[in-house]
């Protein structure tokens, strides 16, 4: 199948986001998808790209959010005003309210109020279902082993999701001995606005380097990062004799729940040709224990790359992506590449566009992040 993958250019400084257009088929019968839509400013940006590129009368068959975080969402708006959309994918957290209710910290909530309670801390995805109401757009869920034109979703699967929401930052406090009892419990990344989650800002910058060898990888177990990235619609697309993994925020749970239903499903995860690193390339959503599932092993320095890795990255960013994650793929035979305020493109079978410019193939760092 002729395809192509654009990773589009997010945010500056410390600002990032992820914004994904695909065009796949045939000439005459293409079909075109956007995964998440940055910020607003992205998201016009797509738009203008899909009908300058795509064509000024393009539908657009699905439109996918991954998960509820505003650098993924916002710009989906702009998508869902501008462009003829056919479906739209996104997890409704306040949707399930009646199925949790039980596993909050206060007894008293009822169906009907938790539900208004979590929707006024969601305003962008309020906006996406009120502008696909409007427009007429049907809504689905994207649990795992559901289909997406030609990507499969591995994670996460439904009763994950639901022990998710509670330990959303922005949800109430959740019942952590019901969630440790239901072995679902992610160690709790902080809530939004308490102290905790601003000291978890400040420690995530760099204070000091460390060498590390090719031998010798310093990357840690064990990273925590919030429910929310480990909500994010984990995708793998099957292109034919090409195959794509899209990670989205996902953290170490979201990628061993996607190898568990790959392998359920008959997936080979670690065939893909193309995979995004996760959430920006923070190191707290990555391990080597998944990475060998899903990269495969370590391989001798200087061996011929396997496959390619893209992450979306701002452009300024000096804490992302880490270059102890970027080492960590390059071992694996995925060399990364960045957006960092230019567009990535993928294709296979598809002609190419003028005035492209192949983006810069990051190396070995012979010093990275110290962790604190």
């Amino acid at each position: 199948m002729n395809f192509e993958i654009e990773f589009h250019p997010v945010g500056n400084g410390e600002k990032a986001g992820d914004a994904i257009s695909v065009r796949y088929g045939a000439p005459g019968d293409y079909k075109v998808m956007i995964i998440d839509g940055g910020t607003d400013e992205s998201g016009k940006s797509i738009v203008n790209h899909v009908k300058t590129v795509y064509g000024r009368n393009t539908v657009v068959s699905d439109v996918v959010n991954t998960h509820p975080d505003s650098d993924h969402a916002c710009g989906l708006r702009e998508i869902l005003r501008e462009l003829p959309v056919e479906r739209l994918w996104l997890h409704g957290v306040w949707h399930h309210a009646e199925a949790i209710t039980g596993l909050f910290d206060d007894t008293r909530w009822t169906a009907e109020g938790l539900a208004r309670r979590i929707r006024a801390d969601y305003p962008v995805i309020v906006d996406l279902l009120d502008i696909a109401a409007e427009r007429q757009v049907p809504v689905y869920e994207p649990f795992a082993g559901k289909k997406i034109g030609p990507f499969t979703v591995l994670s996460p699967n439904r009763q994950t999701y639901l022990h998710l929401v509670p330990q959303f930052r922005k949800t109430p406090s959740p019942n952590v001995e019901l969630l440790k009892q239901r072995n679902i419990w992610l160690g709790g990344a902080p809530k939004l606005g308490t102290l905790a989650a601003v000291m978890e800002k400040i420690s995530e910058k760099v204070t000091s380097w460390i060498p590390e060898r090719w031998e010798a990888e310093l990357l840690k177990e064990g990273g925590i990062t919030a429910a929310e990235n480990e909500s994010s619609t984990v995708l793998f697309g099957d292109f034919g004799a090409t195959k794509v993994l899209l990670t989205a925020d996902a953290g170490v749970n979201a990628l061993n729940w996607a190898c568990i239903k790959a392998t359920a499903l008959g997936i080979d995860i670690s065939s893909a040709k193309l995979i995004q690193v996760p959430h920006h390339g923070s190191r707290r959503n990555v391990a080597p224990s998944v990475l060998d599932l899903i990269l495969g092993p370590t391989l001798p320095k200087g061996a011929t790359p396997i496959r390619r890795a893209i992450v979306s990255a701002p452009k300024d960013d000096a804490k992302h992506p880490r270059k102890m994650v970027l080492n960590a793929f390059l071992r694996r035979g995925a060399p990364v590449r960045s957006t960092q305020g230019s567009l990535y493109r993928y294709s296979v079978g598809m002609p190419d566009r003028p005035g492209m410019v192949p983006a810069e193939i990051f190396g070995f760092f012979d010093r990275v992040e110290a962790y604190d």
